[in-house]
C-alpha cells in the first residue's frame, strides 16, 4: 500500500485508525508490561480476589464462621469482578498466575479502548473532527496511558464509565429525559469502582442544574442513585447485612487517618499534572483547558470539583488524580488547538512551536516504549514465581534490614501457597527474630529473601549467626524500568532479590 493510499485511508477512517494504533500499543503493554506498578493495583485487587478462590480470605475482607471480620473500607465490586475472571480461568484449566494476569491485562486493554473512543466522540461533538483527531491521538499514545490501562488500578478502571456517561450527555442535543437517566446509571458504576469519583459525578450534576435543567438533573441523580444502590448497596447488604457498609467504613477511615499518609501542598497536583503531561506542551494543554471554558463546562466543572477536593484533602498520593487526566488531556488539547489556529504570536514563532512538539514527541516516544515494554516490580514477582515450584512452603523470611519496613511480596504468584511472611528490618535483627521464633513457637521458615544488594555480605553473615545452615539458591534482578525508577527516586524500592534456602 502506497503512502498516499494510507493517508487517504486515514482521512476517510480517522477514528478507526486511531483505535487500531491505540489497541496495538495496549496489546503490547498487556503482553510485555507484566508485574504491577503500585501496592494498590495488586494487593487490594488481584491478591484479594485469588485468596477468595483459594479460601484464605486475605486480610479478612469477607466475614466467615471463623472470624469476626468488619468492613475493610474497600469497594468489593472490582475485586469481585477479578474474582470472576480468575475463577473462570481455573474452571477452564488455567492455573499459572502469569497466564491469568496476561488474560486480565488483555481484558483491561480492550476495556480501556472506550476512553479513546468516547474521548474522540466528545471532542468531535464539542469542537470539530480535527480537534477530535488531535485529542484521540494523545489519548491513544500518551506515554503513561497504555501502561496504566492494563493495570488493576481502580483509579484507571473507573475512567471508561465516566467517559461513557459524559458522552451520553454531550451527544444528547435534544435533551431527551431518558438519556440523562441512562447517563446517571452508567456513571454511577464508576462510583462503585472508585468512591472518590463522587466529586466528579456531583460536579456533572451541578452543571446540568446550572443549565436550568431541573428535571434532567433529577433524572440524572436518580440514575446515579439507582446504580449505586443496586451495585454498591446491594453487594454490601448481601455480605454485611447493611447497605454501604464499605463506603461508610472508607469515609470513617479517611477522616481519622487523613494525615497518616503523604500530605503535600495544595498545589501538588497542579505540579504533578504539569510534569506528567511534559512541559512545555503541558502548559499548552492547561491553557487550552480554561481558554474556552463555556464550551466544555459540562466536563470542566467536574474536573475542577475533583481536582479541588483532592488538592484540599491532606492525603495526596499521585494515583488519586488519574481519573481526570484523560479529560484534561482531551479538553486541553482541543482548546489549545482552537487557540493556536487564531494566534498571531505562534504564526510568527513556528520554529519554537515545532521544536516544542519535537521535544514532546521524542520524550513521549521514549517513555511510551520504556513503560509499555518493560515489567514493573519484576524482582518481587519473579522471586515468588521461583519459589512457587518449591513444595509446601509454610513460612518465608523477608530480610530487608536496610529499611524500617520490609516490602510486601505478591503471594499470588506462589500458585495457591499462602505462607506466613516474617520480616527482618532495621528495627528487628536476625538474632532477635531467631529468639522470637523460639519463644513464640512460630513456624520454621524454609527460605530467606534478601532484598537489595547493599551490605549484602554483611547481612548474610549476620543471618548465618542465627541460622547457620543456609544455602544460596538464586539471584533475581529488577527490570530495566525498575532500575531507572529507583535511580530517579530511591523511594521506589525496586531491589535485587537474593534467595537462600534455610536447611
Amino acid at each position: 500500500m502506497s503512502v498516499a493510499a494510507i493517508i487517504n485511508y486515514y482521512h476517510q477512517n480517522t477514528l478507526r485508525s486511531i483505535l487500531a494504533v491505540a489497541l496495538f500499543v495496549r496489546l503490547l503493554a498487556a503482553i510485555f508490561s507484566a508485574g504491577y506498578g503500585f501496592h494498590d493495583d495488586h494487593f487490594i485487587t488481584v491478591e484479594v480476589a485469588q485468596s477468595w478462590i483459594d479460601g484464605t480470605n486475605r486480610d479478612n475482607w469477607l466475614p466467615t464462621n471463623t472470624n469476626h471480620a468488619v468492613p475493610s473500607g474497600h469497594s468489593l465490586t472490582y475485586p469481585g469482578i477479578l474474582y470472576g475472571v480468575l475463577l473462570t480461568c481455573e474452571k477452564i484449566g488455567i492455573y499459572d498466575p502469569a497466564i491469568k494476569m496476561l488474560i486480565v491485562r488483555l481484558l483491561h486493554a480492550l476495556f480501556s479502548m472506550l476512553v479513546v473512543y468516547f474521548g474522540y466522540k466528545i471532542i468531535k461533538e464539542l469542537y470539530d473532527e480535527k480537534s477530535a483527531a488531535f485529542a484521540g491521538w494523545l489519548l491513544a499514545l500518551f506515554w503513561f496511558i497504555p501502561m496504566l490501562s492494563v493495570r488493576n488500578l481502580v483509579e484507571v478502571v473507573c475512567v471508561p464509565f465516566l467517559m461513557w456517561g459524559v458522552w451520553v450527555i454531550v451527544k444528547n442535543k435534544e435533551n431527551k429525559l431518558f438519556q440523562f437517566l441512562w447517563a446517571g446509571l452508567i456513571i454511577g458504576l464508576a462510583f462503585s469502582i472508585r468512591f472518590q469519583t463522587s466529586t466528579f459525578i456531583a460536579g456533572l450534576g451541578l452543571v446540568i442544574l446550572i443549565q436550568k435543567k431541573f428535571t434532567h438533573t433529577v433524572l440524572f441523580g436518580i440514575g446515579v442513585v439507582i446504580s449505586i444502590c443496586a451495585l454498591q448497596g446491594g453487594v454490601d447488604f448481601a455480605i454485611w447485612g447493611k447497605p454501604f457498609a464499605e463506603f461508610l467504613e472508607y469515609s470513617n477511615y479517611n477522616l481519622q487517618h487523613a494525615n497518616d499518609y503523604w500530605t503535600g501542598p495544595w498545589y501538588n497536583y497542579i505540579l504533578l499534572t504539569a510534569g506528567l503531561l511534559i512541559p512545555p506542551i503541558s502548559l499548552f494543554v492547561i491553557f487550552g483547558l480554561f481558554r474556552n471554558w463555556k464550551k466544555h463546562l459540562i466536563i470542566l466543572l467536574p474536573i475542577l470539583a475533583f481536582f479541588i477536593f483532592h488538592s484540599t484533602f491532606p492525603n495526596k498520593q499521585e494515583r488519586f488524580i488519574f481519573p481526570v487526566l484523560p479529560f484534561i488531556i482531551m479538553l486541553g488539547s482541543a482548546g489549545w488547538l482552537e487557540f493556536y489556529h487564531q494566534s498571531t504570536f505562534w504564526k510568527k514563532h513556528r520554529k519554537l512551536y515545532k521544536a516544542s512538539w519535537i521535544f514532546f514527541i521524542t520524550l513521549n516516544a521514549i517513555l511510551l516504549f520504556a513503560l509499555s515494554l518493560s515489567s514493573s516490580k519484576k524482582n518481587r514477582v519473579d522471586a515468588m514465581r521461583f519459589l512457587a515450584h518449591k513444595e509446601s512452603i509454610s513460612c518465608l523470611v523477608i530480610e530487608d534490614s536496610n529499611h524500617d519496613e520490609a516490602v510486601s511480596m505478591p503471594k499470588f504468584y506462589l500458585e495457591k501457597q499462602w505462607p506466613q511472611m516474617y520480616e527482618i528490618t532495621s528495627v528487628l535483627s536476625a538474632q532477635q527474630f531467631s529468639e522470637k521464633l523460639k519463644t513464640d513457637s512460630l513456624c520454621k521458615p524454609q527460605y530467606v529473601l534478601f532484598m537489595e544488594e547493599k551490605k549484602l555480605d554483611e547481612r548474610v553473615l549476620m543471618f548465618r549467626e542465627s541460622f547457620p545452615n543456609i544455602t544460596y539458591e538464586t539471584t533475581i534482578e529488577p527490570s530495566f524500568l525498575d532500575k531507572v525508577m529507583h535511580w530517579l527516586n530511591p523511594v521506589n524500592v525496586n531491589q535485587t532479590t537474593v534467595i537462600y534456602k534455610i536447611n
